[in-house]
Order: C-alpha cells, then structure tokens, then sequence
C-alpha cells in the first residue's frame, strides 16, 4: 500500500487532498512541503521559517503503543519552531478522536480557543468543522498561530484547487475566524492524563 493509500484509508475523504494536489505540493513547494514516511507511518507537513504545520500524520495501528507518533512529532519540536495543526472535536462514536485529544495534550499542545475553523469540502460538500492545536517552544501567541493558518490555507491547502477539483475552495474569511472570546478548551479533559 502506498503512502496515499494509507493516508486515505486513515483519514475521512472531506479531509484528504487529492493525489494529484499532494504530488503537485511535493514538487511545486518542495522547499516548504514534506513528506516523512517509513514502513509504519507517513507524515506530510510544511515547514517555514517561523513554524511547522502538521498536514496528515498517520501512525500504523499495528505500531501503537511504540512511541512512533511522540518519536516523529519530537524531531518536528526539535526544529525549535511552533507546531500547529487541524484535529477533529471529540466524537464520542469515533474513538480515535479522544485518543488523537488525549496525545496531543500528553504532548503539550495547546487549543488555539480564539481560532474559529470551518472548511467545505469540495469531494462531498460537506461544512468540517475543525479545532487548531498548537505546541510552541516559546509560548506563541493565538495571533500568531491564526496568521500562520491563513498563510497555510492559502498557499498549501487551496493550491491549485480549481484545477484538481474543478471549483474553488472558500475565501480566507468565509473559513477562519479570530474572535476575542475563547470556546471552550477541548483539551482540558486530557491535561492531567499522563502529566
């Protein structure tokens, strides 16, 4: 199975970018677009010089409980940059949520609360709704992180959409948010586990 057969076997459909869009992101941004991929796990992120974004990272079920995912998301921390990414809200009928939840504060990541995430599907039209988790070596602010986002959806996640999926994605605004009133911490029923 290939790196993007595991990728979308793992991941739901109005989450996944297209083969073609993933190859042209390879090639076209190579200089910011990554991908990290051993016989039990693939990592696709961007890195830029003031931080990291995680784009799909997929841990072989069979390798759980190895330490695979801390090991991969610790050489991205040692690039001494903030790490951030797009997870899915608990959803009690899908276990792995919680798990995924429960990781990511046993690795210090923080909810960027401020940061409103709304994403349309263009493979079933479906509205997403996302939560931004965010690790920083120097406490980066949710400003920050939301700038880094808008940089991200724009340059990677909407890259050439009209040609691989013959329409285009939501303008910037339509999708994230920034609001001085934070939502509720979707980590914080995970913050004692394993502290």
């Amino acid at each position: 199975m290939n790196w993007y057969e595991k990728l979308s076997e793992y991941f739901p459909i109005e989450e996944m970018k297209s083969k073609e869009h993933m190859d042209a992101l390879l090639k076209d941004k190579h200089n910011v677009y990554r991908k990290d991929e051993g016989p039990k796990h693939v990592l696709m992120y961007v890195e830029t010089e003031s931080f990291v974004f995680v784009d799909y990272l997929f841990v072989s079920s069979a390798s759980r409980g190895e330490g695979l995912g801390k090991k991969l998301l610790t050489q991205l921390k040692e690039k001494g940059k903030p790490i951030l990414l797009e997870v899915e809200p608990v959803n009690y009928e899908d276990t792995d949520t919680e798990k995924r939840l429960r990781f990511y504060a046993r690795e210090n990541f923080h909810h960027a609360s401020r940061i409103g995430y709304s994403r349309r599907s263009l493979a079933t039209g479906e509205q997403t709704d996302l939560e931004i988790l965010f690790w920083s070596p120097e406490d980066a602010d949710e400003e920050s992180v939301y700038d880094a986002m808008k940089m991200t959806y724009e340059e990677i996640h909407t890259y050439k959409d009209d040609e691989f999926y013959g329409e285009s994605y939501d303008p910037i605004e339509k999708v994230l948010t920034y609001s001085t009133e934070g939502k509720t911490n979707i980590l914080k029923p995970f913050a004692s586990v394993g502290a």
